[in-house]
């Protein structure tokens, strides 16, 4: 059976498997998933924990447990992700994924000062969903790290998520900015928000994409809706990015989409040095590896940009 994200599977197989840190990985999901995509010859794993703890559960699922770099800490899940991260700031690894350990614990180790992998952009995630209903992958913005984001965070969670889209192979990615309408109401502080990213866009301070909103869901996604509501838009319909108002909307509608709508998906933090795999313990293998691969394409656009 075909799937939307079958292209970009076969691009990231073209290309340098990314080197990827995968943090205190101790569940068989986790190594499951590191090893599949190593397979496939999107990542090049290298496993950060307890060395003896991952290798007695590689033993005991009859996998190679020999196969891999193995970068040996104390069972501690910060630590680990603590090292993980010195080897992203090394450039000793040019990814990192989530493995067995709470998020908070993952994340902290990131966005710590001495781990030198904050920027100037704000932190955030992105979905990307596969539909059978829509014609093209469609990403979500921000449905898992920033809560209830101001214009600055919201404009920095468009760059992020802009940037990835490109790397995926859009040229110039329409971003529709989601509001429960798409009037400008001031009782409505989204569409407010939503209307000043889209006059950013217009100059310039966010770029390399179309920005538009407030826009309804509906008509974000339909140009049917757009042109019964007398909406003109140039992503009203066609858009590659819905940025949600809160993380609460973001959550309901990749839970949605993942649930109810069966859609494929992947999904990274960005805004750091190098992308971060922030996979769920409820993430099937498939996720996992969709996100692999997302990782993979976009640490070559990061590597290509530098170089250029």
């Amino acid at each position: 059976m075909s799937s939307l994200f079958d292209p970009l599977r076969a691009r990231a197989r073209q290309l340098e498997p990314a080197r990827t840190a995968v943090v205190y990985p101790l569940s068989f999901a986790a190594l499951d998933a590191a090893f599949e995509a190593a397979d496939a010859g999107y990542i090049e794993p290298v496993l950060v924990g307890p060395q003896a703890a991952m290798i007695e559960l590689m033993r005991e699922h009859g996998m190679q447990h020999d196969r891999f770099e193995i970068v040996d800490t104390p069972d501690d899940a910060p630590e680990a992700a603590h090292r993980a991260a010195l080897l992203a700031r090394d450039r000793a690894v040019s990814a990192l994924m989530k493995g067995s350990l709470h998020t908070d614990e993952y994340v902290s180790a990131i966005v710590r000062r001495d781990a030198g992998l904050r920027t100037r952009r704000r932190l955030s995630h992105v979905f990307v969903f596969g539909f059978a209903a829509f014609p093209k992958l469609l990403a979500l913005t921000d449905a898992a790290v920033n809560i209830a984001p101001d214009l600055n965070d919201k404009a920095d969670i468009a760059r992020n998520a802009i940037d990835l889209c490109r790397a995926l192979g859009v040229a110039a990615p329409k971003l529709a900015v989601l509001a429960a309408t798409e009037t400008v109401n001031p009782a409505m502080p989204a569409t407010i928000e939503a209307a000043a990213l889209s006059k950013m866009a217009e100059r310039g301070q966010i770029r390399y994409g179309i920005v538009d909103g407030p826009l309804a869901f509906d008509i974000a996604i339909s140009a049917r809706a757009a042109q019964e509501k007398g909406v003109v838009s140039r992503v009203a319909g066609d858009p590659d990015i819905l940025l949600v108002p809160d993380i609460e909307a973001g959550n309901m509608l990749y839970k949605q989409a993942a649930y109810l709508a069966g859609a494929e998906l992947g999904g990274l933090v960005l805004g750091a040095a190098v992308p971060v795999l922030l996979t769920s313990r409820a993430d099937s293998v498939a996720t996992r590896i969709n996100s692999c691969v997302l990782a993979n394409l976009y640490t070559h656009w990061l590597q290509d940009r530098a170089a250029a």
